[in-house]
């Protein structure tokens, strides 16, 4: 599954790691994996993200890095 995604005009965080990993559970792991965009909040048509294949399920694995830090 590890590849890209290229964004369409709207596409938000969580709405992308649904269609590329199926839950968005998985938009912590994709927000880290491209990290100099995360300054955006809705996408415009042809932004290109990179899409790695998941880590293990685990309940922290896939929180975003400011929800696993106590």
């Amino acid at each position: 599954m590890a590849g890209t995604y290229t964004t369409q005009q709207g596409d938000a965080w969580d709405a992308i790691a649904h269609k590329v990993y199926g839950s968005e559970k998985y938009t912590g792991w994709l927000m880290q994996n491209n990290f100099p965009l995360l300054d955006i909040f809705v996408f415009g048509a042809g932004t290109v993200l990179q899409t790695p294949d998941p880590p293990e399920d685990d309940e922290t694995a896939n929180l975003p890095i400011w929800r696993t830090q106590a």
